[in-house]
């Protein structure tokens, strides 16, 4: 049996062993998540590195406990270590990519195209009905990790988990400073790898 092959079976046989007491997850905690086996499966799974001190790494291959909630051959979810709220989750790439800007954009679709799938099961699972997705990218914005990852947070009536939910907005002034940083973004748009050129898309302050 192929590689491939063994790590799809190996995947539909974990879904259907489920955690049945907390006594059980020392004992079988390692194997929660198998390895991913990315070395070995395909042309384009040649390509994945994993890093040796990545914590989300050493769980892709088996070798850190997590507890898993889903897995397929681009990404797998588990729960996080230091939950913001009951069900918070995390999606990470079977790939190691250092931030959300080097993740190769049917990376990060592959992850999303989950997010909609997880999250309905995570707000059930926690009588939620709202939930935040989030990713920290970058230091100054709170990743610690370096290992792409996307977060699912469930939420309720008056958790009140975020500070920044206090705080008062201000509208936006449609003048000529946003439409000079407006200007601004699409000319760095032009400069990205795979963006179709907008230049004669043009520039205009939409009324609300």
């Amino acid at each position: 049996m192929e590689a491939a092959q063994r790590r799809r079976l190996s995947i539909i046989a974990s879904h259907l062993r489920p955690i049945t007491s907390a006594s059980e997850q020392p004992k079988i905690s390692s194997s929660i998540v198998s390895p991913s086996l990315c070395d070995s499966s395909s042309d384009s799974d040649k390509h994945c590195n994993l890093v040796t001190d990545c914590v989300f790494c050493k769980i892709i291959r088996g070798e850190a406990p997590a507890l898993k909630l889903y897995e397929d051959d681009a990404c797998l979810c588990f729960l996080d270590t230091n939950p913001v709220s009951p069900g918070h989750c995390l999606i990470i790439p079977r790939c190691h990519f250092p931030s959300l800007v080097t993740t190769p954009p049917s990376v990060v679709a592959a992850m999303c195209s989950k997010v909609p799938y997880i999250s309905k099961a995570v707000m059930k699972a926690t009588n939620s009905d709202s939930f935040n997705l989030l990713v920290n990218n970058g230091v100054d914005a709170g990743q610690v990790i370096f290992h792409t990852h996307i977060h699912i947070i469930p939420r309720k009536a008056r958790d009140c988990l975020w500070a920044s939910e206090s705080l008062q907005r201000h509208p936006l002034k449609q003048d000529q400073e946003a439409l000079h940083l407006v200007n601004n973004i699409r000319q760095h748009l032009s400069f990205v790898d795979g963006f179709e050129d907008s230049k004669d898309h043009g520039t205009t302050l939409i009324g609300g």
